[in-house]
């Protein structure tokens, strides 16, 4: 005969202090699986700034810690994980959710946000598609986002031969842009482990990225005193807990491109990167000619998987044989006035989806 679980009790805190919540929050860390964004060494940099109302809910199952989850409330909404400001929230995450030991912890602390006094809207940020389920609600804007990436261990049981997995189009391209690359010396990849080196690298790697976005007139991912302050920090972090894979890729010519990947866990994650001006050079590629030396290195490694990110670039959809999906969610109360609007519309919207689907049937029996 099985043994009922035991409840998970929530109960909502107010943050006191950020350093204790940290020995916390990494006590759980260890004992759950977490994406590198679950991790307080993303949650926790800079979290004085980036949740100036912080609410905390704390789950328990039989008086022992089963989950975490750290809001930030802003204007009757709460964002997890994220401030719901949008200059703050620019390094925004993914693979986002509560910190917990199982879903049923995950799922008890998304439904007491609605408890939170003031809290009116939920906002889960980057999230796996089935997250927002869980903490009930209707949705009154959603946008879901493909993320790709490279199982490296189906890889490694294939050969190992990532070139040879690869379509004739983008291992043409990744050859050629090696061998203009390689001209007068060889392709080296190399990656920062100490302080001394991360500054050195930080200052080349903003200077690359910020000025490719101004070729396409926008603002790039350290464009702003407060964005390069955050970066400064995340790394030196994350470098100090092995977390980060920041990699120098020089040729013959020079340099050709610094990545800012994480490492968690066996997954490599492409979060940044700054690449030399292919400018004149029709046949540089040098985001593949940078990934493609990164993967490598993580098959020799023993990574489980290079992971894209969201987005849906060419080069990702190129480099990666599968996809996840990843959703940015408002959720309010379903029979709050917004919940019963945005019901309403589903309604709407679903009656006109079958009708158009009986139209077409009819349609095509005549």
């Amino acid at each position: 005969m099985s043994v009922p679980a035991l409840p998970v009790i929530v109960r909502t805190e107010r943050v006191q202090c950020f350093d204790t919540l940290g020995v916390l929050w990494r006590g759980l860390e260890a004992e759950a699986e977490v994406s590198f964004f679950q991790s307080w060494t993303w949650v926790g940099c800079l979290a004085a700034e980036r949740y100036p109302d912080p609410i905390l809910l704390r789950a328990e199952r039989g008086g022992r810690l089963a989950g975490l989850a750290l809001f930030n409330r802003r204007r009757g909404r709460l964002h997890l994980a994220e401030s719901g400001d949008a200059e703050r929230d620019r390094p925004f995450a993914e693979y986002n959710g509560p910190l917990a030991i199982d879903g049923d912890a995950a799922a008890a602390l998304l439904r007491a946000a609605w408890d939170v006094a003031g809290a009116r809207r939920l906002v889960l940020g980057g999230a796996p598609p089935g997250l927002p389920a869980l903490a009930g609600g209707v949705a009154l804007r959603q946008q879901v986002r493909e993320a790709p990436f490279l199982d490296l261990d189906a890889l490694r049981a294939a050969g190992g031969d990532y070139l040879a997995t690869l379509s004739a189009n983008t291992r043409y391209q990744i050859r050629r842009s090696n061998r203009l690359y390689a001209a007068g010396g060889d392709l080296a990849l190399a990656a920062a482990a100490d302080a001394a080196t991360l500054e050195a690298w930080f200052g080349e790697l903003a200077a690359l990225h910020d000025a490719s976005w101004a070729r396409r007139g926008q603002p790039g991912a350290f464009a702003t005193p407060w964005l390069r302050r955050f970066h400064r920090r995340l790394m030196a972090d994350a470098l100090a807990r092995g977390e980060l894979n920041l990699l120098r890729v020089t040729g013959g010519a020079g340099l050709v491109g610094i990545l800012y990947n994480f490492r968690h866990r066996g997954r490599v994650l492409a979060y940044q990167s700054g690449l030399a001006d292919p400018a004149g050079q029709p046949h540089a590629r040098p985001g593949l000619t940078c990934h493609a030396l990164a993967i490598a290195q993580a098959v020799s490694r023993g990574d489980r998987v290079y992971d894209f990110l969201a987005g849906g670039q060419r080069y990702k959809l190129s480099l990666a044989d599968r996809q996840s999906s990843l959703v940015w969610v408002e959720l309010a109360r379903p029979w709050s006035p917004a919940g019963l609007l945005a019901r309403l519309a589903g309604l709407r919207r679903r009656a006109a989806a079958a009708g158009d689907a009986a139209h077409l049937a009819r349609a095509s029996d005549n």
